[in-house]
């Protein structure tokens, strides 16, 4: 059974930092692109950024650049997102989610196969 579950999220100030861990189990890790996506209330799901599986090159969205990265530990099977200067517009749930190939732009939910629950994170004042 694969799980991917999320942590790390919370309430936090705008200009503040916060780490997201998501942890897998069920399926070969290393063998997996890594993505995250975030959906805010009554928007569609966005891409927020993707770490591949043997380069470990990264992408980010335009909207997070400067301010997010990702990174995985294929060794514990989880992948984190920092992020940085958090703005109130940061605001959603934030997905991790599991691509063993591309079948279309790395930056498409179809990629991806496994999504985890979600972990709410809010940037208020």
């Amino acid at each position: 059974q694969v799980q991917l579950v999320e942590s790390g999220g919370g309430l936090v100030q705008p200009g503040d930092s916060l780490r997201l861990s998501c942890e897998v189990s069920g399926l070969t890790f290393s063998s997996y692109h890594m993505g995250w996506f975030r959906q805010a209330p009554g928007k569609a799901r966005e891409f927020v950024a993707v770490i591949r599986r043997s380069t470990g090159s990264i992408s980010l969205a335009d909207s997070v650049k400067g301010r997010f990265t990702i990174s995985r530990d294929n060794a514990k099977n989880t992948v984190y997102l920092q992020m940085s200067r958090l703005k109130p517009e940061d605001t959603a749930v934030y997905t991790c989610a599991a691509a063993l190939e591309w079948i279309v732009t790395y930056s498409s939910p179809t990629n991806y196969q496994y999504w985890g629950q979600g972990t709410q994170v809010t940037v208020s004042p």
